[in-house]
């Protein structure tokens, strides 16, 4: 068996430990780390029905750590009487997780909790080590996931805010003074302020880099506009098959695997609805429970297209046994980025779409579709069957069509352009050629005919 001494790598590591640590730590360890996983929660608190059991949220929380490239050794709940300032737990489990690391050969343990700097630091002093805490192993995984450079750039956004909160004054390799040499900093300052001040120079020009991509995504968005197509929104919480659905729904190729946070950027594809009817389809990322504020903020511009979104497909798991407190989880995230959900007319539509409804129980199904017939907002479906696609979408277009518009205009000969676009986005039920022009008595979908009458302001 290994030396315990000889395993603690972060006596090696700057400020006794990795709590300073950027983002992609995952990638750069020779071979699979070795991972426990721990949920500790105080005694008393147990579940309701908005809120997990400690073993639901433990086997979440080993989903997140599965979904990057690590052998998953095991995880526990942890029963707390008080949450302990220096270590958040007490003496006899810190020595228990230190002799299970010893005896297993753990590489890493993560705390499904949020830790202090200081909490973190201790942890991984005392139990030789590396630990991280919740929000540390989502921004991992957010890294592993970004595909583009915008999502590259809000997950570095999110690393470097976490990470400057990481910076504390009891590391004594950050409480060196160093000279003014040169460009870095004046005489006397600490190592933790230039540190500070490296960290924030970076974030600045995130942020400026990310307002660029801003700008050319808002112009992409206008360009869509001009296209005058109603946007309908797959939000859902992670992993709960909109990527599956998409790609059923529009034929795409989009990366579909049972992993959480298989997407991060958000994709769009046009569909055409029975009614003749177009569409922009976005698959969007997935929710979670207590996701990290910073992460929030970052991706707020990939999820503007829920902000935009003309209906919303709430796409859940039928089969998770926690498909309700998920529910929640998404709606709040959804308030927070602003959206009406208010039972009113301003409200943006939405249409709970119970996915996976071919792993369910035949009694299952028939109770869904019981409610179905009752509830046309919402339906059973399978993406990976196709089970009540069809019917999906035949609501999505009775949705956009529920506010159409019966609308008469008379069209000059001499504008051709506005002809042609009646002709080919609307139902047109008379057409009279006058002295004028043409007399077009058709029926529109009001979202299309607003953003065609603003395609030229």
């Amino acid at each position: 068996m290994t030396d315990p001494t000889d395993r603690d790598r972060s006596v090696n590591q700057p400020g006794d430990g990795w709590s300073t640590g950027g983002a992609g730590y995952f990638n750069d360890q020779d071979g699979l780390q070795r991972v426990f996983v721990v949920h500790p929660y105080l005694k008393g608190e147990r579940a309701t029905d908005l809120r997990r059991t400690p073993e639901a949220r433990l086997e979440e929380a080993m989903s997140l750590a599965v979904a990057i490239e690590i052998e998953l050794i095991g995880g526990e709940t942890i029963s707390l009487r008080a949450i302990k300032p220096s270590t958040y737990l007490g003496k006899g489990k810190l020595q228990d997780l230190k002799d299970l690391a010893h005896d297993q050969e753990i590489d890493l343990i993560v705390f499904d909790c949020d830790l202090s700097p200081i909490q973190q630091r201790n942890l991984e002093r005392d139990i030789g080590i590396k630990v991280i805490d919740r929000t540390a192993l989502i921004l991992e995984i957010f890294g592993a996931r970004a595909s583009t450079k915008e999502g590259e750039l809000q997950v570095e956004l999110a690393h470097l805010v976490y990470q400057r909160s990481r910076l504390v004054r009891s590391w004594t390799h950050l409480e060196r003074q160093r000279g003014g040499s040169g460009f870095m900093g004046g005489p006397g300052e600490t190592q933790i302020e230039s540190d500070r001040r490296i960290i924030a120079d970076r974030i600045v020009r995130i942020k400026r880099q990310l307002e660029s991509v801003a700008r050319t995504r808002t112009l992409h968005r206008k360009n869509r506009q001009k296209t005058p197509y109603p946007i309908v929104a797959l939000v859902g919480y992670t992993n709960a098959g909109k990527s599956t659905l998409f790609n059923r729904l529009t034929g795409a190729d989009v990366m579909a695997e049972d992993v959480l946070f298989a997407t991060l950027d958000p994709t769009l594809r046009g569909l055409d609805l029975p009614s003749g009817r177009k569409i922009i389809l976005s698959d969007t990322v997935g929710f979670i429970s207590e996701l990290p504020t910073m992460l929030i903020a970052a991706f707020r511009a990939t999820l503007e297209e829920v902000l935009e979104a003309d209906v919303i497909i709430h796409v859940r798991d039928a089969n998770h046994p926690d498909h309700e407190i998920q529910k929640n989880d998404v709606l709040t995230v959804l308030e927070e980025l602003g959206v009406e959900l208010d039972a009113n007319n301003s409200a943006t539509p939405i249409i709970d779409a119970m996915n996976k409804s071919d792993l369910v129980s035949e009694e299952a199904l028939e109770s869904m579709e019981v409610y179905a017939e009752r509830n046309s907002d919402c339906m059973p479906i399978s993406g990976v069957s196709g089970y009540g696609c069809e019917r999906l979408v035949r609501t999505i277009d009775d949705v956009l069509g529920q506010k159409d518009h019966i609308l008469e205009k008379l069209i000059p000969y001499a504008d051709g352009a506005v002809q042609s676009w009646i002709h080919a986005n609307t139902k047109i039920l008379s057409e009279d050629h006058g002295a004028e022009g043409v007399t077009f008595k058709f029926i529109v979908d009001p979202i299309i005919w607003a953003k065609f009458e603003k395609r030229d302001r």
